[in-house]
């Protein structure tokens, strides 16, 4: 275990689990640092052929942490930039890395965490799970983690789910393409979980590898998009509106444009 997160290796299969239950394994930045270091880890392995990305508990990622939003609000915007530079590091890292990976969502997962799901191979969800990019019931937007869900669903229906901030269900995420399979139960997530891992372990590391970085071609992703990403985000969080959000959902109280 480091920092928040459960990372084993077994059979060729890594696995990286979010363990903060307490906070419905909400991102902080000592969550993101630990996961980069799990990620970079995995990276260097060459005995590590898959990677499968779980939670805990009823719940896959509930985005941004409450105190890690707390400290948002005494941020610069230059310190801003720096947080949300490592946000976007592990989210490259992650769509990025030179293996097979699958995502395994058994709950909700909001924000930042449905990055996450964006930014595996594969994702595969029991019929509990919901999707939900909150963003701008905040005052913020899905900077970091838009160039991820818009190769995943296209930006026609991110046009819909960025602006409403509705939760969708894993039936619609299945329709929309975030999601690859919508399982029975708890026991067919693990079961299929396996079934996939089995398939990718018969087909070559090589070719794996080669055939990440043949996909990722046709779905560049520059320097310059994820700079534009970081700078856009920094600049919402310390704007008026983006101090009033965080401020009146971390108070339980009503943002100013909801005051009609």
């Amino acid at each position: 275990m480091m920092n928040n997160i459960v990372l084993a290796i077994k059979n060729n299969v890594a696995s990286i689990t979010l363990n903060r239950p307490d906070v419905r394994h909400a991102f902080n930045e000592i969550m993101i640092q630990a996961l980069l270091r799990a990620l970079n880890s995995i990276a260097a392995d060459p005995k590590v052929r898959v990677l499968v990305l779980r939670s805990e508990g009823p719940v896959f990622c509930a985005g941004a942490d409450l105190t890690w939003m707390q400290k948002m609000l005494h941020y610069s915007e230059s310190e801003n930039k720096a947080d949300a530079t490592q946000l976007a590091q592990l989210m490259h890292t992650l769509y990025t890395l030179d293996k097979p990976t699958i995502a395994l969502v058994q709950g909700h997962a909001y924000g930042g965490g449905v990055g996450l799901v964006a930014c595996c191979d594969i994702a595969i969800a029991s019929p509990e799970a919901h999707f939900c990019f909150s963003e701008v019931k905040l005052g913020l937007t899905p900077s970091v983690i838009s160039p991820y869900i818009i190769r995943a669903i296209g930006l026609r229906q991110a046009q819909r789910y960025f602006l409403t901030a509705e939760s969708f269900n894993a039936k619609i995420a299945l329709s929309l393409g975030l999601i690859h399979t919508v399982v029975d139960d708890d026991n067919a997530l693990n079961a299929t979980v396996d079934m996939l891992i089995d398939q990718l372990l018969k087909n070559g590391p090589k070719a794996l590898s080669q055939t990440k970085q043949l996909l990722q071609q046709n779905a560049p992703l520059s320097a310059e998009l994820i700079a534009y990403t970081i700078a856009h985000i920094a600049q919402i969080r310390a704007s008026a509106e983006g101090q009033e959000g965080i401020t009146a959902f971390l108070n339980h109280t009503p943002a100013a444009w909801l005051k009609y």
